[in-house]
């Protein structure tokens, strides 16, 4: 469901792929190929939230934030991920169920694992593999993660293609 909220509507790439059992309502701008998923709400009712290119918003995952936000191209948020960050740039990965509270910023090509906490205002560091409650950097980012955070954004650009191709928003 794509909602107006107080003369915003979500202005949405023709390519990407919104599931009908999608909320996105008010200052939103999603990408050229990605995709959001049944059950994810992308709130931008007190701000604007910018999804990237190739990016995917998994099932029940929520983007909200009190300040202008920006998700980044090639960006992978899991099933039931909450996001309140500020940044999330190109080709990071957020693991199922993770937490990232207002304000947070993270890095390019960075982890953050499944159930992980990130505080308000924490930031993440380019190519940093972040765990724990509170989550903390505990490693980088090998050259198979990145891979891997890549291959993970492609093949939803392709399944995001496949559903729009059955007619299934």
């Amino acid at each position: 469901m794509i909602r107006s909220f107080q003369g915003h509507t979500p202005a949405i790439h023709p390519s990407a792929f919104i599931s009908e059992a999608a909320y996105v309502v008010g200052d939103v701008e999603i990408g050229e190929n990605s995709s959001v998923w049944p059950g994810a709400v992308i709130r931008g009712d007190n701000a604007k939230i910018v999804i990237g290119k190739n990016s995917n918003i998994q099932d029940n995952s929520l983007v909200h934030s009190d300040q202008p936000a920006r998700i980044g191209d090639g960006v992978t948020l899991g099933h039931g991920v909450v996001c309140h960050a500020k940044l999330v740039a190109d080709n990071c990965l957020l693991g199922n169920g993770c937490t990232v509270n207002e304000g947070v910023e993270v890095g390019e090509f960075s982890i953050i694992a499944s159930g992980a906490v990130l505080l308000e205002d924490t930031k993440i560091p380019d190519g940093s593999m972040v765990v724990g409650v509170p989550g903390k950097v505990r490693a980088q980012t090998a050259e198979r993660h990145r891979e891997l955070i890549k291959h993970i954004a492609d093949s939803y650009v392709r399944h995001g293609r496949q559903y729009k191709d059955e007619g299934l928003e």
